[in-house]
């Protein structure tokens, strides 16, 4: 069971909320700060004839146009069908299910002004598996995730598209299956529910989960190609590092040092003084990224044990405060930033696997016994330089884009929601880079034979050679491709 409550919520929770699925539970303390702000709000608003932006006026450039009483529920309503507006791919289901523990989250903290009834129909979709349809193109990342999170909110009320033990339905008949009547949405819930970065957060925290892993791949990849390129091991020796202590760059090495540890290759003279950068700046590059993703990680960690809608709520103080929480721009200069981090492990990656093939340090050209009659992993190389060239221009930073909104109302935007969606496709060609690399640096280690690299890395070549064989010949090298991404996705290094 996994609860939530307003306690840190760390990265560690939310792997295990990725990665377990689980059932979910709102704590009581919770509920009840989520019951006295609801209560607080009701109060108000029977005492006071005042205009409270979003709750009982219209929204965006419509702040100044009073609602009344009786329209308070139509003026909710109304906000989520006119606001869901996606468009695009279908986001995928563990996405959209860290957008549902996410809202919750954010609500927990009492200071939105909803029901509980509400959040709890939001615990109650998780734990039925009632994962609502949610498109990627719609968000600008600044008045809150509106449209996503409107397509995400929807199924409250009965509206929008669910996915529901297989099959894609209407959220109204998912309702009836279960026997849940739809929501009456009071005063506030509407803004509430659409207002927020839970579409950028949940996007950012998926693309660190798998970054994290993907970087301890790259890691172990790139001490196979070490050895695999008969490398100097002089790079790695820690008073290099100590004289410039990047943290990231000081256990790059520390790590690729553990990882060569009783190698019989590495015991072997060398012939060469230095390696290329790609080999001998290992640490330092990939030190440079994971002090980038550490950062990233911490920026987005905050966000999400934040309030990020408006207005706010302080029940203590007698305070509804209109501010702009829902602002993206931190998440959005992360989203990039991290890109930026992934794409360079792509990056040098692609560079190691090309040396590799190149016929040098005793190797075959294009790691094949008969190059010309067979062209071995010359292609490969060619696809993961297009991937890596498709990450570049995926590193365009969206952050430093805004368009105008809301009849210029809302004047700056983050465009956060672009530079999440496009990490990911980021994330994703960075494993099938180290995928290819893996292929390859395997390939190129059995040319070593029957020198031995060390103990942990001849696991991952044996556990690998279980499912991907020696290429002696020509053969359908996409189907390899395939099962290599599928084996890091298996697999913990």
């Amino acid at each position: 069971m996994y609860n939530i409550d307003t306690d840190h919520t760390d990265f560690q929770s939310v792997c295990h909320f990725i990665s377990e699925r689980p059932q979910v539970h709102i704590a009581p303390s919770a509920m009840q700060r989520i019951e006295a702000c609801r209560q607080y709000l009701n109060q108000k608003m029977n005492d006071s004839d005042a205009l409270f932006y979003g709750i009982n006026t219209g929204f965006g450039y419509l702040q100044n146009v009073a609602i009344a009483k009786s329209q308070l529920e139509a003026l909710q309503r109304n906000l989520l069908l006119s606001h869901a507006c996606g468009m695009g791919d279908e986001i995928p289901s563990d996405i959209v299910r860290l957008m549902l523990m996410l809202k919750i989250k954010s609500l927990c903290y009492g200071h939105s002004g909803v029901q509980p009834d509400t959040v709890q129909r939001l615990a109650d979709m998780l734990n039925h598996n009632v994962i609502p349809v949610v498109y990627a193109q719609g968000s600008l990342g600044a008045s809150g995730d509106l449209a996503p999170l409107s397509h995400l909110c929807l199924p409250l009320i009965g509206e929008g598209e669910v996915w529901h033990k297989g099959e894609r339905l209407h959220a109204g008949k998912a309702l009836s299956m279960l026997g849940w009547e739809p929501i009456r949405l009071q005063s506030k819930e509407g803004l509430a529910l659409i207002n927020g970065t839970q579409f950028m957060s949940a996007f950012g925290l998926y693309n660190l989960y798998r970054a994290t892993t993907l970087y301890d791949w790259a890691q172990a990849i790139a001490a196979i190609s070490f050895d695999a390129f008969d490398c100097v091991s002089h790079p790695l020796h820690p008073r290099i590092h100590e004289i410039r202590p990047h943290t990231g760059q000081t256990e790059a090495a520390a790590s690729l040092r553990n990882w060569l540890s009783g190698s019989q290759i590495q015991d072997q003279p060398k012939k060469q003084v230095q390696d290329p950068y790609s080999f001998r700046c290992i640490p330092q590059v990939h030190g440079a990224s994971i002090d980038a993703i550490r950062y990233v990680l911490s920026v987005f960690i905050t966000e999400i044990n934040s309030v990020t809608d408006n207005p706010n709520i302080f029940p203590e103080e007698d305070l509804v405060v209109s501010g702009g929480n829902f602002h993206g721009q931190p998440l959005a200069l992360g989203a990039d930033f991290l890109a930026i981090a992934v794409s360079e492990l792509s990056s040098i990656s692609e560079r190691r696997m090309y040396q590799l093939i190149s016929g040098q340090r005793g190797l075959p050209l294009f790691l094949v016994k008969d190059p010309g009659l067979h062209s071995g992993f010359m292609i490969p190389q060619y696809t993961a330089a297009g991937i890596v060239s498709e990450n570049k221009q995926l590193c365009t930073p969206a952050s430093v884009d805004t368009i105008p909104s809301s009849n210029n109302q809302e004047d700056h935007v983050s465009m956060g929601a672009n530079a999440a969606t496009k990490c990911k496709r980021v994330v994703d060609n960075l494993e099938k880079v180290l995928a290819i690399e893996l292929m390859i640096a395997v390939q190129a280690l059995e040319f070593r034979r029957p020198l031995q690299s060390s103990a942990a890395l001849e696991k991952i070549v044996a556990s690998y050679r279980n499912e991907v064989s020696f290429n002696d010949a020509d053969r359908y090298l996409h189907e390899d491709m395939m099962k290599t991404v599928s084996f890091l996705r298996r697999h913990q290094p």
